[in-house]
């Protein structure tokens, strides 16, 4: 009979609950992370261990994975009974766990390979680096506005747009702003194109590259970063279920015999959606399925709504072209060869 193990992990220490579904009996203990080896010795080879996706779980799991029949990584968006829960304490944690595990009632989350991790981090650096160049360059517009100088996008998207902006005549201590935040972008300019270049390279070397770029829209930074959000596709049962993780799924309301439909759950990566709908909008001009669907969508229900929609069909050619390894050869006409 299978032990039901709950934890509760910390940065350097976690907390276990041991329950026998039979005897519905807790035994808790708290163990230092550097004490993994006297955890291990406590664990059997038929123990279900369920433990919350946090920094270190990558760790955690690697080193007692092969000690457990099965490890199963908790979705904390989705299991928020803890979270939501009266009495927070790690011992009723770890118990609430273990007590959800032996029901099967346990949200998982797919665990990528260490790769696939490393590359979704890189592109997330990089968002934030693009993050930080855009509020540097509002405050730039917000600087000048108030000098009655109005700049077009175009003057700051290169060095000598932005040097050319030192010529200005103003006062001292607006000057040196403009200074320190003009070599600040530029910096940020040198940082991103070094992270898109190693983004690109490592990008190429995923299983799932070569498909997923053959659809036009695609890029090879694109093409990364969606992968590295998707990781296994073979995890996702359908298209639905990967749509549903990229979060452009709707809420649904259920009273009695209405259902309503909300906006998107915006579950998953944030990132994830984003480059998605990046690709979508360039996509829709290669497509005319697309084109139609989302001028269709556009005409019921305006162009946001219209553009989420069209992502979702999207999803539904990428989840596709990933799970049956196809290239497009003429994605015009949806013609494509078996890789």
């Amino acid at each position: 009979m299978s032990r039901f193990v709950g934890v509760d992990l910390h940065k350097k220490s976690f907390t276990v609950s041991f329950y026998d579904s039979d005897s519905t009996e807790h035994v808790v203990r708290t163990f230092r992370l550097k004490d993994l080896e006297d955890f291990k010795k406590r664990l059997d080879k038929e123990d279900v261990l369920s433990v919350e996706m946090t920094g270190n779980t990558r760790y955690f799991v690697e080193k007692i994975k092969d000690y457990v029949k099965e490890v199963k990584v908790i979705n904390t968006l989705e299991f928020s009974v803890i979270s939501k829960s009266v009495k927070k304490t790690d011992e009723h944690d770890a118990k609430m766990i273990a007590e959800f595990s032996s029901k099967d009632m346990i949200p998982e989350i797919n665990l990528k390979d260490r790769k696939t991790c490393r590359i979704s981090s890189l592109s997330q650096t990089r968002d934030s680096f693009v993050k930080l160049r855009t509020t540097l360059k509002n405050k730039i517009h917000s600087l000048l506005n108030s000098y009655g100088i109005v700049l077009e996008k175009k003057q700051l998207t290169s060095n000598k747009g932005l040097e050319r902006l030192l010529n200005i005549e103003l006062d001292d201590v607006t000057k040196l702003e403009l200074e320190v935040i003009i070599d600040e972008i530029k910096h940020l300019n040198e940082m991103i194109k070094k992270l898109d270049k190693k983004l690109i390279e490592q990008g190429r070397n995923m299983n799932g590259h070569k498909n997923i770029t053959s659809i036009p829209g695609i890029g090879d930074r694109s093409g990364a970063i969606l992968l590295s959000v998707i990781g296994e596709i073979n995890k996702f049962s359908s298209s639905k279920k990967l749509a549903s993780y990229f979060g452009i799924v709707p809420v649904v309301r259920q009273s009695g015999d209405k259902e309503r439909h909300g906006r998107i759950t915006k579950h998953g990566s944030r990132l994830g959606r984003a480059t998605l709908v990046q690709c979508t909008l360039v996509s829709i001009n290669h497509s005319s399925y697309l084109k139609n669907y989302y001028s269709k969508k556009k005409s019921q229900k305006g162009s946001g709504k219209a553009i989420i929609a069209t992502a979702h069909k999207l999803l539904d050619i990428i989840y596709d072209t990933l799970k049956n390894k196809r290239v497009f050869v003429d994605f015009k006409n949806y013609k494509y060869i078996t890789a």
